[in-house]
């Protein structure tokens, strides 16, 4: 009897916690009726939707579905709540409440059910016309004037869309246009393909009537539960146009996962949807165009000088931590560069269909069609802002594809020497004429801001760059010497001796009879390099006469540096060394010879051009003594870094002191050589010449404050400095090209 007892206690426990078999397909109904049954009782049109039972009702429908679909897995059916839902077009109807907005706050919770619907639910649903209808509802009723609370709401529902189309790419050719870009099938042929792939999920319960059908008499074919899509999207770009629109929203979390999402939807490796995607047009005219309208948006009275020392900005972090002591106008400078770099960031990881197009649409829209006519404006401001904002996307932008864009906008498609027949490209040919123009301008800060532009190309990982400014005039090596049968005229090195053996640089070729008008002798001090040449064998000196040819440069008592412990050019090395590595790295990947060109295989009767760019980087050499400070700052700086290329070719036409040059020809050390000339023929006319050197060179230093009173000659002292530092830092560079372990 106790045996049968516990038995009884057992059975009785059982029936107590199993489960209540629900009707789920009645709980389903029940809970649309209750919404429906609300608009036709509710009296109080302006009570929240949050203070009624519509969002609970919607929640209870949901987890009716995601509990319905997890008990049909096994079998792979289709329930009866989600036939009810296809057949009865309740996401239509919810649309249309959401667009209504009634009540109010109504939209917000509809995109939250779409949202969680689409995300939950593991079969397949944007396939289906009666899916697929309601969420391009929702997306274009998301470009009606939204307030800021469904923000949230509308770039999570968003988010799940660029999800599912990530997982099945297929999707978007179809979703953006009315026909497969690869196939071209029709929209109803293509979704019904990819109703087949669900077929096996679908299919079952096809032809059977469910069960709320059998409650209110109804039959599979009174309403179309899922029909394949049969008519072209009402709007080929509610998606993108609604990503773009939250990337520009206030709320910065939501601006930041629409921007997240916008690189989700364009980084989708399939040819077909980036095809279509590029194809729509509107994605790359949206992202343009808010480039446009926030440069447009930058005050007029920003500082240029405020533009040029920006820090990079990330559009990840973007507006994150603005500092209390920003100068006016920086956050929309923020802003512009911000977007800049998402643009880049796009680009970057797109597929390179879409990458292509973005990179076409920015370049004529913004580059030729905002940028372009302010550089080629008279106003100084404009001119000066305008620049600084081009050298800031050369520093900024580094996707390939709008990198290209970018040197194709200032040097042309072409080398500077051929006049192309396109006329954009004349307009775009014209405006190098006029950069390179700008860089010897009557405005020694348009000068100096053109320069810096310049230098800052010269670093990018484009080889057109160095090709288009220098490299097209020297491919003939048209500035050597010939000898009537062609060949170069031999230069003894070998029986010279470098300046630390004693050599009496009177006696150079190109000091050879002095500079007359003046008592300076030239430099005879000895010269020890900073580190022996390693690998470098004993008899081979060329890289030391090279060194001490640039190092015996400038006279003894035109030298200040020798007063201060800095003597050597050895505290330029570390820097060489770093800078050349860098464009070593970059060169290695471009197709450039290992040494010069043969004469023979050269055009002898090629006149030799120096090209504008290096004509007027020799032209403002020549006048360092007579500028300002700055501006010879800058132009040495540009040297400098064409010294550093690799490239055999523009290595020998500004490293090499001894290269036979042609009638009418200069090189970097002819010019200096000139300099030198004009110095010693109008420094013994200065009074106090080496004392006020000193001095000048303290300020320059920090050493000494500067004094009330204004040395005479200053500019010409000053630049006096900058030359003997620019020879020091040519000879480190010299010294550092000809080391073995630094891969040329």
């Amino acid at each position: 009897m106790a045996l049968l007892g516990r038995l009884g206690a057992l059975l009785q426990r059982a029936v107590e916690t199993e489960e209540p078999r629900l009707d789920l397909p009645a709980a389903f109904t029940d809970h649309w009726k209750g919404i429906t049954h609300y608009y036709l009782e509710a009296t109080d049109e302006n009570k929240p939707a949050k203070e009624t039972d519509i969002p609970w009702r919607l929640k209870q429908m949901l987890d009716i579905l995601v509990y319905e679909e997890k008990q049909q897995q096994p079998s792979g059916e289709t329930g009866p709540c989600l036939e009810y839902l296809l057949q009865h077009k309740i996401l239509e109807t919810l649309s249309t409440l959401g667009k209504a907005e009634y009540p109010p706050g109504m939209r917000s919770h509809v995109l939250l059910f779409f949202s969680r619907l689409l995300g939950q639910m593991q079969c397949p649903l944007l396939h289906y016309l009666n899916v697929y209808r309601p969420v391009q509802k929702l997306l274009h009723h998301g470009s009606d004037a939204l307030g800021s609370e469904p923000e949230k709401e509308m770039v999570q529902f968003v988010a799940v869309l660029c999800t599912k189309i990530r997982q099945e790419p297929a999707l978007l050719p179809y979703v953006l246009e009315g026909k497969s870009v690869a196939s071209g099938q029709t929209v109803d042929q293509a979704f019904q393909s990819l109703e087949a792939a669900a077929e096996p999920v679908l299919d079952p319960l096809r032809s059977l009537p469910t069960p709320v059908e059998q409650d209110r008499g109804l039959c599979p074919d009174e309403a179309s539960r899922g029909e394949p899509l049969t008519e072209p999207a009402a709007s080929a770009s509610n998606l993108v146009t609604a990503l773009i629109r939250l990337c520009k929203s206030k709320k910065r979390k939501v601006a930041l996962k629409a921007q997240e999402n916008l690189l989700l939807l364009t980084g989708i490796d399939d040819p077909t949807a980036a095809r279509a995607l590029a194809r729509d047009g509107v994605l790359c005219l949206l992202v343009a165009d808010h480039l446009c309208t926030l440069y447009d948006t930058v005050p007029a009275t920003v500082n240029p000088a405020d533009v040029a020392t920006l820090p990079p900005v990330c559009w990840r972090l973007q507006g994150s931590s603005l500092e209390e002591n920003a100068f006016p106008g920086q956050p929309s400078l923020e802003a512009f560069f911000g977007w800049l770099d998402l643009c880049d960031c796009l680009v970057k990881e797109a597929h390179p269909v879409v990458a292509g197009a973005i990179s076409e649409t920015v370049a004529q829209r913004f580059l030729l069609g905002k940028l372009q006519p302010q550089l080629l404006q008279i106003s100084e401001r404009g001119i000066l802002f305008s620049t600084a904002v081009l050298t800031g996307l050369a520093g900024q932008i580094h996707a390939p594809a709008l990198l290209r864009k970018l040197v194709g906008f200032v040097l042309g498609t072409k080398g500077e020497s051929a006049v192309p027949e396109d006329p954009e490209q004349q307009q775009q040919h014209l405006l190098y004429r006029h950069l390179v123009e700008h860089c010897n301008h009557l405005s020694d800060e348009i000068s100096i801001a053109t320069l810096r532009l310049f230098e800052k190309l010269l670093c990018l990982p484009d080889q057109r760059v160095v090709q288009n400014l220098v490299l097209c005039h020297l491919e003939e090596r048209s500035y050597i010497l010939r000898s009537p049968f062609g060949q170069e005229e031999p230069v003894a090195r070998e029986e010279e001796q470098p300046c630390e053996d004693g050599l009496e640089l009177e006696e150079d070729p190109y000091f050879g009879d002095g500079f007359p008008g003046t008592s300076f002798q030239v430099s005879t001090k000895p010269v020890t390099p900073a580190r022996k040449l390693h690998g470098q064998p004993e008899g081979n000196v060329g890289a030391k006469q090279i060194v001490s040819s640039f190092l015996c440069l400038v006279p003894s008592e035109a030298k200040t540096s020798v007063y201060l412990e800095e003597a050597g050019y050895d505290t330029y090395v570390h820097d060489a060394s770093a800078l050349f590595k860098e464009c070593c790295a970059k060169a290695s990947h471009w197709d450039w010879p290992q040494a010069s060109r043969p004469l023979e295989s050269c055009m002898g009767s090629t006149c030799f051009h120096e090209g504008p760019f290096l004509k007027v980087l020799f032209d403002r050499l020549m006048h360092i003594l007579d500028q300002p400070y700055a501006v010879n700052l800058q132009v040495t700086s540009v040297l400098s870094r064409l010294a550093l290329i690799p490239h055999p070719h523009l290595h020998e036409y500004l490293l090499d002191p001894y290269l036979p040059l042609g009638p009418g020809c200069r090189t970097l050390f002819s010019v200096l050589i000139r300099v030198i000339g004009d110095l010693m023929q109008r420094a013994h006319r200065i009074p106090n010449f080496a004392t006020n050197l000193l001095l000048v060179r303290r300020w320059l230093m920090g050493l000494v404050p500067k004094g009330q009173q204004e040395i005479s000659h200053q500019t010409l002292l000053e630049g006096v400095v900058v030359l003997e530092e620019f020879c020091k830092e040519l000879a480190a560079i010299v010294f550092v090209k000809s080391m073995p372990e630094v891969p040329a």
